[in-house]
C-alpha cells in the first residue's frame, strides 16, 4: 500500500489516519492528458498517486480509454479502466471497461453498452450544471429503468455542498451505491476525494464493497497557485 507523502498529509490530514485492515482508498473519477482538457502526463499521475496514498485509481478520461489501459500495471496503485462519455443529455461514466463506448451514444444505450462488457454504470456530478451533469429527465429515466449502479455523491470540483448533498439524496432514493472522486484534471488534485472501502475482486464485488465504504475528501482548492502548462502531444494510433 502506498504511504502518503508528508506534503500530501499536510494538504489532506485525513490521509494520516490508518485504514482498517483489508481496506483500500479508491478515487473513482480522474483524468489524464488523454482527456483533451487535462495536461496530466503518465509520470505526473505516477508521482501524484504515490504522494496521495491511493490504492486504486479509476481513470475516466473523456470519451477515451487508451490512457487508462496504458497505465494498467505502470502505477504504484491498481488502475480501473473507465470512460466519462458525453451523451446528448450529459455525462455518464463506465468503470471496468474493455472497450470504449462512443461519444454521443444515448444515455440508456450507453448504460447498456457499459453493462454488456461487465462494467459498472456510474453517474458523475449528477446535479452540478458546471460539470456537464446529466439532465434531470434523463437521470430519472435511467434510475427508474434500473440502469444506474452508483452515483458520485462527492465530486471534489463541485463548489456547492448542496449539489453533492442532492446527489447523496438521489442515491438514497434509488438505493444506489455512493462514490466519490477528485475529478482531477491536474496532478495535485488527485486524491482530493475518494472512498475508503473493503478491498474487492472484480466489478460485482467492487459494487458490493462500495456500499460498505465511506466517503472522504473536500472541495479542491480553486485558488491554488497558477502555473503555465502545455498539453503534451498524444501518440497516434
Amino acid at each position: 500500500m502506498p504511504i502518503p507523502h508528508p506534503a500530501a498529509v499536510e494538504r489532506h490530514p485525513h490521509l494520516a489516519q490508518p485504514l482498517p485492515s483489508g481496506w483500500v482508498r479508491v478515487d473513482l473519477h480522474s483524468h489524464t492528458m488523454w482527456s483533451g482538457d487535462s495536461t496530466t502526463t503518465p509520470d505526473e499521475v505516477e508521482a501524484a498517486v504515490t504522494e496521495a496514498g491511493l490504492d486504486v485509481l479509476c481513470i475516466t478520461d473523456h470519451n477515451a480509454i487508451r490512457g487508462a489501459t496504458e497505465l494498467v500495471g505502470r502505477l504504484p496503485c491498481r488502475v480501473i479502466v473507465g470512460e466519462e462519455l458525453r451523451t446528448h443529455a450529459g455525462e455518464i461514466i463506465g468503470l471496468f471497461l474493455a472497450e470504449r463506448v462512443a461519444a454521443g451514444t444515448p444515455p440508456a444505450e450507453a448504460a447498456r453498452a457499459i453493462r454488456a462488457q461487465g462494467g459498472i454504470v456510474y453517474v458523475p456530478h449528477p446535479f452540478d450544471p458546471m460539470r456537464r451533469n446529466m439532465s434531470r429527465p434523463a437521470l430519472y429515466e435511467l434510475a427508474n429503468a434500473g440502469l444506474i449502479d452508483a452515483v458520485e455523491t462527492l465530486n471534489a470540483k463541485t463548489g456547492l455542498r448542496s449539489l453533492n448533498e442532492q446527489a447523496a439524496q438521489f442515491a438514497a432514493e434509488f438505493d444506489l451505491a455512493a462514490g466519490a472522486g477528485s475529478d482531477a484534471h491536474v496532478p495535485l488534485a488527485l486524491g482530493s476525494a475518494y472512498v475508503e472501502m473493503p478491498d474487492f475482486d472484480g466489478p460485482a464485488d467492487f459494487l458490493c464493497k462500495l456500499r460498505a465504504g465511506r466517503i472522504v475528501g473536500h472541495h479542491w482548492d480553486q485558488h491554488r497557485p497558477w502555473t503555465p502548462r502545455v498539453l503534451p502531444s498524444l501518440p497516434t494510433d
